[in-house]
Protein backbone atom coordinates (compact mmCIF):
# COMPACT_ATOMS: atom_id res chain seq x y z
CA UNK A 1 0.00 0.00 0.00
CA UNK A 2 1.88 3.49 -1.24
CA UNK A 3 1.25 6.26 1.03
CA UNK A 4 -1.01 8.08 -0.72
CA UNK A 5 -3.64 4.93 -0.24
CA UNK A 6 -2.53 4.90 3.68
CA UNK A 7 -3.86 8.77 3.82
CA UNK A 8 -7.04 7.91 2.42
CA UNK A 9 -7.39 5.09 4.64
CA UNK A 10 -6.91 7.39 7.85
CA UNK A 11 -9.06 9.68 6.51
CA UNK A 12 -11.48 7.42 6.11
CA UNK A 13 -10.98 5.66 9.99
CA UNK A 14 -11.12 9.99 10.77
CA UNK A 15 -14.63 10.73 8.86
CA UNK A 16 -15.84 7.31 10.32
CA UNK A 17 -15.56 7.81 13.71
CA UNK A 18 -16.24 11.63 13.66
CA UNK A 19 -19.85 9.72 12.23
CA UNK A 20 -19.98 7.20 14.99
CA UNK A 21 -19.56 9.61 17.83
CA UNK A 22 -21.86 11.98 16.95
CA UNK A 23 -24.69 9.09 17.02
CA UNK A 24 -23.72 7.23 20.23
CA UNK A 25 -21.78 7.49 22.99
CA UNK A 26 -18.43 5.10 22.58
CA UNK A 27 -17.56 2.29 24.85
CA UNK A 28 -16.03 4.56 27.37
CA UNK A 29 -18.57 6.49 28.17
CA UNK A 30 -20.50 4.38 30.42
CA UNK A 31 -20.79 5.72 34.52
CA UNK A 32 -19.79 2.61 35.18
CA UNK A 33 -16.29 2.50 33.96
CA UNK A 34 -15.55 6.03 34.59
CA UNK A 35 -13.99 5.76 37.61
CA UNK A 36 -12.91 2.17 37.34
CA UNK A 37 -9.37 1.02 38.57
CA UNK A 38 -9.32 -1.90 36.15
CA UNK A 39 -9.66 0.55 33.14
CA UNK A 40 -6.69 2.27 30.96
CA UNK A 41 -6.18 3.72 27.68
CA UNK A 42 -3.25 4.25 25.60
CA UNK A 43 -2.10 6.37 23.04
CA UNK A 44 -0.96 4.85 19.58
CA UNK A 45 0.32 7.82 18.15
CA UNK A 46 1.12 7.91 14.57
CA UNK A 47 3.04 10.33 12.34
CA UNK A 48 4.79 10.54 8.64
CA UNK A 49 8.17 9.85 8.62
CA UNK A 50 10.77 11.44 6.20
CA UNK A 51 10.71 8.75 3.91
CA UNK A 52 6.68 8.73 4.02
CA UNK A 53 6.06 5.89 6.18
CA UNK A 54 4.31 5.87 8.86
CA UNK A 55 6.18 6.12 12.58
CA UNK A 56 4.21 5.29 15.97
CA UNK A 57 5.76 6.85 19.28
CA UNK A 58 7.06 4.09 21.92
CA UNK A 59 8.69 4.25 25.28
CA UNK A 60 10.46 2.71 27.70
CA UNK A 61 9.26 2.29 31.18
CA UNK A 62 11.76 3.61 33.60
CA UNK A 63 13.34 0.73 35.62
CA UNK A 64 12.42 1.98 39.22
CA UNK A 65 8.57 1.77 38.03
CA UNK A 66 7.02 -1.46 40.18
CA UNK A 67 5.21 -2.64 37.53
CA UNK A 68 6.53 -4.02 34.16
CA UNK A 69 9.98 -1.71 34.49
CA UNK A 70 11.92 -1.14 31.22
CA UNK A 71 9.52 -2.71 29.01
CA UNK A 72 8.65 -1.11 25.90
CA UNK A 73 5.21 0.56 26.06
CA UNK A 74 3.00 2.33 24.55
CA UNK A 75 1.71 6.43 26.54
CA UNK A 76 -0.99 5.42 28.61
CA UNK A 77 -2.37 5.08 31.42
CA UNK A 78 -5.46 4.35 34.16
CA UNK A 79 -8.60 6.11 33.73
CA UNK A 80 -8.62 8.92 36.44
CA UNK A 81 -11.60 10.41 38.38
CA UNK A 82 -11.28 13.86 36.10
CA UNK A 83 -11.35 12.02 32.87
CA UNK A 84 -14.17 12.75 30.77
CA UNK A 85 -13.73 9.35 28.51
CA UNK A 86 -10.47 7.05 27.08
CA UNK A 87 -9.59 9.60 24.65
CA UNK A 88 -9.11 12.06 27.50
CA UNK A 89 -7.20 9.50 29.54
CA UNK A 90 -4.94 8.78 27.30
CA UNK A 91 -4.42 12.31 25.49
CA UNK A 92 -3.67 13.05 29.50
CA UNK A 93 -1.57 9.93 30.18
CA UNK A 94 0.72 10.93 26.82
CA UNK A 95 0.84 14.85 28.13
CA UNK A 96 2.31 13.31 31.97
CA UNK A 97 4.88 10.99 30.51
CA UNK A 98 6.18 12.44 27.23
CA UNK A 99 5.35 15.75 27.16
CA UNK A 100 2.77 15.46 24.30
CA UNK A 101 0.52 18.37 23.78
CA UNK A 102 -2.90 16.96 23.33
CA UNK A 103 -3.95 19.62 21.02
CA UNK A 104 -1.06 18.16 18.30
CA UNK A 105 -2.97 15.04 18.23
CA UNK A 106 -5.98 14.37 15.62
CA UNK A 107 -7.64 11.36 17.39
CA UNK A 108 -8.94 9.32 14.17
CA UNK A 109 -10.68 5.88 16.17
CA UNK A 110 -10.65 4.03 19.05
CA UNK A 111 -10.41 0.44 19.42
CA UNK A 112 -12.72 -1.90 21.37
CA UNK A 113 -11.42 -2.62 24.47
CA UNK A 114 -9.04 -5.94 25.06
CA UNK A 115 -8.74 -7.71 28.73
CA UNK A 116 -5.24 -7.92 29.79
CA UNK A 117 -4.65 -11.43 32.04
CA UNK A 118 -4.75 -9.45 34.97
CA UNK A 119 -7.93 -8.44 34.08
CA UNK A 120 -7.22 -4.69 33.14
CA UNK A 121 -9.52 -3.50 30.37
CA UNK A 122 -7.54 -1.95 28.40
CA UNK A 123 -8.98 0.86 25.29
CA UNK A 124 -6.16 1.77 22.78
CA UNK A 125 -6.46 5.32 21.13
CA UNK A 126 -5.42 6.11 17.81
CA UNK A 127 -3.89 9.80 16.99
CA UNK A 128 -2.49 11.12 14.37
CA UNK A 129 0.44 13.79 14.88
CA UNK A 130 0.33 15.86 12.01
CA UNK A 131 3.85 17.59 12.47
CA UNK A 132 6.20 15.79 14.24
CA UNK A 133 8.96 18.90 14.56
CA UNK A 134 6.10 20.70 16.74
CA UNK A 135 6.75 17.86 19.72
CA UNK A 136 9.46 18.73 21.75
CA UNK A 137 9.73 14.97 23.62
CA UNK A 138 10.31 15.78 27.50
CA UNK A 139 9.97 12.34 29.07
CA UNK A 140 8.85 12.40 32.56
CA UNK A 141 11.81 10.74 34.49
CA UNK A 142 10.29 9.19 36.91
CA UNK A 143 8.02 6.90 34.41
CA UNK A 144 10.31 6.85 31.45
CA UNK A 145 13.60 5.97 30.54
CA UNK A 146 13.46 6.54 26.60
CA UNK A 147 11.53 8.00 23.61
CA UNK A 148 11.73 6.27 20.32
CA UNK A 149 9.81 6.08 17.02
CA UNK A 150 9.37 2.66 15.43
CA UNK A 151 7.89 1.93 11.87
CA UNK A 152 4.26 0.69 12.33
CA UNK A 153 4.61 -1.28 8.70
CA UNK A 154 7.34 -3.30 10.44
CA UNK A 155 4.35 -5.60 12.85
CA UNK A 156 2.80 -7.16 9.55
CA UNK A 157 6.44 -8.58 8.31
CA UNK A 158 8.15 -11.51 9.25
CA UNK A 159 11.77 -9.42 10.11
CA UNK A 160 13.73 -9.50 13.20
CA UNK A 161 10.22 -11.26 15.04
CA UNK A 162 10.50 -14.32 16.74
CA UNK A 163 7.42 -16.04 19.17
CA UNK A 164 6.54 -18.07 22.15
CA UNK A 165 4.01 -20.36 22.65
CA UNK A 166 1.66 -19.83 25.66
CA UNK A 167 -0.98 -21.73 26.95
CA UNK A 168 -4.42 -20.05 29.33
CA UNK A 169 -7.32 -22.11 30.48
CA UNK A 170 -6.85 -25.10 27.54
CA UNK A 171 -6.42 -22.74 25.01
CA UNK A 172 -3.03 -22.13 23.26
CA UNK A 173 -1.37 -18.42 21.54
CA UNK A 174 1.44 -17.06 20.74
CA UNK A 175 3.49 -13.99 22.22
CA UNK A 176 5.45 -11.92 19.58
CA UNK A 177 8.75 -10.51 20.42
CA UNK A 178 10.05 -7.75 17.47
CA UNK A 179 13.48 -6.67 17.98
CA UNK A 180 14.72 -2.34 16.83
CA UNK A 181 17.33 -0.54 17.56
CA UNK A 182 17.13 3.13 17.61
CA UNK A 183 19.52 5.68 18.20
CA UNK A 184 22.19 3.00 19.05
CA UNK A 185 20.09 1.14 21.46
CA UNK A 186 18.15 -2.12 21.06
CA UNK A 187 14.26 -2.68 22.20
CA UNK A 188 12.11 -5.58 22.22
CA UNK A 189 8.27 -4.68 21.68
CA UNK A 190 6.63 -7.72 22.87
CA UNK A 191 3.28 -9.03 24.71
CA UNK A 192 0.53 -6.92 24.60
CA UNK A 193 1.96 -3.97 23.64
CA UNK A 194 2.86 -5.71 19.68
CA UNK A 195 -0.44 -7.45 19.88
CA UNK A 196 -2.12 -3.65 19.33
CA UNK A 197 0.51 -2.58 17.10
CA UNK A 198 -0.03 -5.84 15.12
CA UNK A 199 -3.86 -4.72 15.19
CA UNK A 200 -3.60 -1.42 14.29
CA UNK A 201 -1.27 -2.19 11.49
CA UNK A 202 -3.61 -4.88 10.13
CA UNK A 203 -6.11 -2.62 10.02
CA UNK A 204 -4.32 0.95 8.99
CA UNK A 205 -2.31 -1.40 6.14
CA UNK A 206 -5.46 -3.24 5.67
CA UNK A 207 -3.46 -6.73 5.30
CA UNK A 208 -2.79 -9.40 7.44
CA UNK A 209 0.70 -10.09 9.16
CA UNK A 210 3.11 -12.24 7.26
CA UNK A 211 3.07 -14.80 10.04
CA UNK A 212 0.48 -16.67 12.11
CA UNK A 213 -0.62 -14.43 14.86
CA UNK A 214 -2.57 -16.20 17.15
CA UNK A 215 -3.68 -14.33 19.70
CA UNK A 216 -4.54 -14.84 23.27
CA UNK A 217 -8.64 -15.38 23.54
CA UNK A 218 -8.64 -13.22 26.90
CA UNK A 219 -7.48 -9.98 24.77
CA UNK A 220 -10.71 -10.13 23.11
Amino acid sequence: MDSGSVERRLHTLAQHFIAEKAVKPGPEATASTACSSKRAAVLVCLFKGEEGDLLVILTKRASTLSSNPGDVALPGGKREEGDADDVDTALREAREEIGLDPSLVNVITVFQPSLTKNGMTVVPVIGLLSDIKAFSPAPNAAEVEAIFYVPLEMFLKDENRRAEEKEWMGHMYLLHYFNYEADGKEYVIWAFTAGILIRVASIVYQRQPAFLEQRPKFWN
